[in-house]
């Protein structure tokens, strides 16, 4: 929803009605995640997409009657047997899309989660989906780290979806839950759909160096919140890495030992070694790779680097399933040369190591696209 949210809020905030349609689950070969979301605004406006261009014109049309009707409909859309290209997924997908009418009076807690998503501040939205009882479809509770707002019928399933939310906004995933009409944890029958907002996720590169702009233009490209970091003052400026959210300079293990004291390092936190040098990166790899969480480890060099690195990381200590954890030389074989193409193979060992791709072509693989 951050992608359409600044448009969904103006209307909400006018009074005006908007029909919400957001991808709830997704199977085999789907285009968007679940969270995906396209809008159907007051004046049959449409904004933000559920499919990539497959099932939109299907969502529209039932948004213009959920505006009219008001009722919540969870519709799956996917290939028909007749034809690939009725209406459906192409790509041979299945989308579950819950679409839903929402204002100030089906959703009064918007403004508050707008406001918290836009600061930064953990907050999750539970809505059901599905419900034997058509009265507690649309029901939602806002959860958040200390507290909650809202209700989705009962105070039993209040307790399970608050506890099972949490769980999942600690770790910013979003997913579809399924409980007992009451909540009961081994029960079906109610579907309830987590959506997550947690910070953003952080990319760390580290040395102030031409390839670092390269990565922090791609980083910020991807969605992340981009720190520069190196203990040189006269490369560590703003003005070199203008698409870095901020830049510091600070000795690199200090700094990240420090971010790590204070709580704002993560399993989504992707760290990028640039310097290459062993007085910056050697110290700071020692830090790096006993974090306890963390979702990727990069070092740059040549394979003579590499090795003599690896060590000094042992004679620091370092065990090998702690060295085990290090991408070095970091990226993927993509005969990059220059500082561009190098942030591009960068950034795909960090999206194949997401999401578990094998980094090969796709025309020479069988099987699903998406993992």
């Amino acid at each position: 929803m951050r992608d359409v949210l600044d448009r969904l809020l103006t209307w909400w905030e006018a009074g005006e009605s908007v029909a919400v349609g957001t991808v709830v689950a997704t199977f085999q070969s789907a285009p968007r995640p679940p969270g995906a979301v396209m809008l159907v605004g007051p004046g049959l406006e449409a904004v933000g997409s559920v499919s990539g261009g497959c099932v939109e014109g299907a969502v529209y049309q039932l948004g213009e009657e959920i505006l009219a009707s008001g009722e919540p409909v969870l519709q799956r859309y996917g290939v028909s047997d007749e034809s690939a290209f009725a209406v459906g997924l192409t790509c041979g997908g299945i989308l579950d899309v819950f679409v839903e009418k929402v204002d100030r009076t089906t959703f009064p807690e918007l403004g508050e989660v707008a406001a918290d998503i836009a600061e930064g501040r953990p907050v999750a939205i539970a809505t059901v989906v599905a419900h034997p009882d058509p009265a507690r479809i649309g029901r939602r509770v806002i959860v958040r780290p200390d507290g909650q707002a809202g209700s989705v019928g009962s105070e039993r399933a209040d307790d399970a979806i608050v506890d099972d939310a949490r769980g999942l906004l600690a770790n910013g995933r979003t997913e579809t839950l399924e409980y007992g009409p009451d909540g009961q944890r081994r029960g079906e029958g109610m579907r309830v759909f987590v959506s997550s907002y947690a910070p953003v996720p952080r990319l760390l590169v580290f040395g102030a160096i031409d390839f670092a702009a390269a990565v922090a233009r791609l980083g910020s490209f991807l969605g992340y919140r981009v720190t520069v970091c190196d203990a040189r003052a006269v490369f560590a400026t703003a003005s070199r890495f203008p698409f870095a959210d901020e830049v510091i300079v600070d000795w690199p293990h200090r700094y990240l030992s420090g971010e790590a004291a204070a709580g704002r390092i993560d399993d989504r936190t992707v760290i990028c070694v640039l310097t290459h040098d062993p007085k910056f990166d050697v110290p700071l790899l020692e830090v790096a790779l006993r974090l306890p969480q963390v979702a990727y480890i990069g070092a740059m060099g040549s394979r003579r680097t590499h090795d003599d690195r690896l060590k000094r990381l042992r004679e620091a200590g370092l065990s090998d399933a702690e060295v085990a954890r290090l991408a070095s030389p970091i990226g993927l074989d993509l005969g990059a040369r220059t500082p561009e193409e190098t942030a591009v193979s960068i950034a795909a060992e960090i999206i194949a190591q997401r999401w578990g791709g094998a980094g090969q072509r796709l025309s020479s693989a069988a099987g699903p696209i998406h993992h």
